[in-house]
């Protein structure tokens, strides 16, 4: 397994890896241009796994931060590719890039629904918060941005 910072080249990859894998939900800030601009925002915190052929995309995970806060998203693998630590890895080298910029607590989302992500998170020593309560606020019209 190779495992590499992810760039705007990856996009079609992740996109497609992301479009088949349970419980990543995309929305309009998903966009080549919304993720491009992410990642610039964000340099050499996301990364990608690539699998035996080449130019296989296997796994990802993408990662900012506002300065104090670390915030951790679409890590997805291939069913193919399941059950051989590569979330694990990219979730180790996620914190060890957001550790270097400083920031030591991060965040993650997951949707109520996906039980599979709450158990692996759990597993990774993350722990379920229930003394906070996300709000959100969409300034525009477009409700699935």
């Amino acid at each position: 397994m190779h495992y590499r910072t992810m760039t705007i080249n990856d996009y079609d990859a992740a996109i497609a890896l992301w479009s088949e894998s349970e419980g990543v939900r995309l929305r309009d800030a998903d966009s080549r241009k919304g993720i491009e601009k992410y990642l610039l925002r964000n340099p050499g915190l996301s990364f990608v796994a690539e699998g035996e052929r080449e130019g296989e995309l296997v796994g990802t995970i993408m990662a900012g931060h506002d300065g104090k806060r670390g915030y951790v998203q679409h890590l997805s693998v291939a069913d193919s590719h399941r059950r051989r630590g590569i979330a694990t890895e990219l979730v180790n080298l996620c914190l060890d890039a957001l550790k270097n910029e400083g920031i030591l607590k991060s965040h993650l989302m997951i949707l109520p629904e996906n039980k599979a992500a709450q158990k692996f998170w759990a597993s990774q020593g993350w722990a379920y918060r229930s003394d906070i309560l996300l709000y959100s606020f969409v300034n525009g019209d477009n409700l699935n941005i």
